[in-house]
């Protein structure tokens, strides 16, 4: 099953810590997100395999776009 990293809040990606096939832990940070010259860390909020990175450093994100997707097991 496929779940997505979304951005917590606005601002630019400063940059993205994991790379596509990369196990992540739930609460592990994957991305970090330049607010207001604040760099907010995003995590993971399940565990899983990195499928595929949507954003790159620079990008500009809003609430809730989705940043990663993660290969998840169900259950």
């Amino acid at each position: 099953m496929e779940k997505s990293v979304n951005a917590i809040m606005p601002g630019l990606v400063a940059r993205v810590v994991v790379d596509e096939g990369a196990r992540v832990t739930k609460g592990q940070e994957v991305a970090v997100i330049n607010c207001m010259k604040n760099e907010i860390s995003v995590p993971s909020d399940a565990d899983g395999i990195v499928k595929k990175i949507l954003v790159k450093e620079w990008d500009e994100m809003q609430v809730d776009m989705p940043m990663i997707i993660l290969e998840v097991q169900e259950g």
